[in-house]
């Protein structure tokens, strides 16, 4: 075992640590923990009926398990490690910090112990993406090349077969990112919009969660920067390490931009063309962008023919502008993670048609006015389900531009019945497109929950 994760369980063994959250990110965290020989309390909103056997695994591993509406009250542990989802401000939390508890995450325990160099990204859109072809372009070009954070597995486990040389690649949400005091070695932000108002108090705090991931760089540190998005650009002035910028819109002196059809660099080794456009295998113009904050983390890691290779065969990533069947000439699309209303208006401008578009769901208290006009544009019939239906409906018949009929809206209570409505009067060459602009949570476990009953509806077509 390293020494730096070794050093970190001996600290933990003889303390009391609470795990809050039993799920696929902490379940690992807790075994480990428990391996290392630390008295561990697991609490979980919900109840014991709900994890089957998982209860009494965990129980015979010497686990004490705090189940139901109460599992906050009381926490008197030396070490608290909070889920991404509980605010750290909840008053349970707060008394335990008063108390002397420390409060920490299974990724600011990774921050601390990871041997190897740190690429995170962050944003209200394509983080996913873009980590996902970081990681894929670290490991054409060789590197051992670690995927997590807000997707694949927890990489706390992992941290003790870590080499100095690989590479750790973070997907970071503002969740995770709210207490974080560390930054990793590359910082990306996509872009900055309204999102996820439901849980964070305002848009301050929410920007504010996402500057951490590199507000804590040394000098030497790199954060990548979206030039076409305000919130994102002010950043500059403040990064405490070397800052690189991406823009779609203009050529910049030093940074990663578009030019003739094509993706170029400048940097200290002067301006070339890295990729062209046509060549990349994903449409849209924000995987143009994805690529861009890909290609700016990676300058000086991947050899740029490796860039153009990849680029080339990588089809993307599930429940993201993904196209799910094409049946009598109809083509579906599964959008699934568009839960913002500018997740969902780039992936209205992947296509040079009007589309037909279900959409709605969750309400994140997000407003819908800047997707209106968008929907206006690049929908000739809009299904519409969820609480927030209504919303972007008055979003649509207030947007400039907006007659009735163009474009044509229904509302219907039932997910399976939009999707029904969708296809329904189709003719060859329509593009149907689940693209919600909110969350899924008044229906669905989460967004791949959603994208697959989609697809299961579709692929039941006939």
């Amino acid at each position: 075992m390293s020494s730096m994760i070794q050093q970190y369980l001996d600290d933990l063994r003889g303390k009391r640590v609470a795990v809050i959250g039993i799920g696929v990110s902490n379940t690992p965290l807790i075994k480990m923990l428990v391996r290392a020989g630390v008295q561990v309390t697991a609490c979980d909103k919900r109840d014991r009926a709900d994890f089957g056997g998982q209860a009494e695994a965990l129980e015979s591993l010497g686990v004490t398990l705090r189940l139901g509406e109460d599992y906050l009250e009381g926490l008197d542990q030396d070490v608290i490690f909070r889920t991404p989802g509980l605010r750290p401000d909840v008053p349970q939390l707060l008394a335990a910090r008063e108390r002397g508890a420390v409060l920490t995450s299974e990724m600011e325990a990774f921050f601390e112990v990871c041997p190897c160099q740190m690429i995170g990204v962050t944003g209200s859109d394509g983080k996913t993406t873009t980590t996902t072809i970081i990681a894929g372009l670290l490991k054409a070009a060789g590197y051992t090349t670690y995927v997590g954070g807000n997707i694949g597995k927890p990489l706390l486990p992992d941290a003790d077969g870590m080499e100095h040389g690989d590479v750790a690649v973070l997907e970071l949400s503002s969740f995770q990112l709210m207490t974080m005091q560390r930054s990793p070695d590359i910082a990306v932000i996509t872009n900055l919009a309204p999102n996820h108002l439901d849980v964070h108090t305002s848009m301050e705090e929410y920007v504010s969660a996402k500057e951490n991931i590199y507000l804590h760089q040394e000098e030497e540190g790199l954060v990548v920067l979206n030039e076409d998005n305000e919130i994102t650009r002010s950043f500059a002035a403040k990064a405490p390490g070397r800052v690189m910028c991406f823009s779609r819109k203009q050529e910049l002196e030093r940074g990663v931009y578009v030019k003739d059809g094509a993706i170029w660099v400048s940097d200290d080794n002067g301006k070339r063309e890295v990729l062209p456009i046509d060549g990349i295998l994903l449409p849209g113009v924000h995987n143009v962008e994805n690529y861009m904050a890909a290609i700016a983390a990676v300058n000086g890691l991947v050899p740029d023919d490796v860039i153009r290779e990849f680029a080339a065969a990588f089809q993307g990533v599930e429940h993201r502008i993904e196209l799910v069947r094409t049946l009598r000439g109809v083509r579906y699309y599964n959008d699934s993670i568009a839960s913002s209303p500018s997740r969902t208006a780039a992936g209205l401008r992947c296509f040079d048609q009007p589309v037909i578009l279900i959409a709605g769901g969750y309400d994140k208290h997000i407003p819908f006015d800047t997707l209106g006009p968008e929907i206006v544009a690049h929908v000739k019939k809009l299904v519409l389900t969820g609480p927030t239906a209504g919303k972007i409906r008055a979003a649509v018949e207030g947007a400039p531009g907006y007659a009735p009929g163009r474009p044509a809206i229904v509302e219907v209570e039932d997910f399976d019945e939009a999707v029904a409505e969708a296809n329904r009067d189709t003719v060859p060459s329509d593009v149907v497109i689940l693209s919600p602009a909110c969350a899924s949570f008044d229906r669905f476990k989460n967004f791949m929950e959603r994208g697959n009953a989609f697809k299961r509806i579709i692929h039941a077509l006939d």
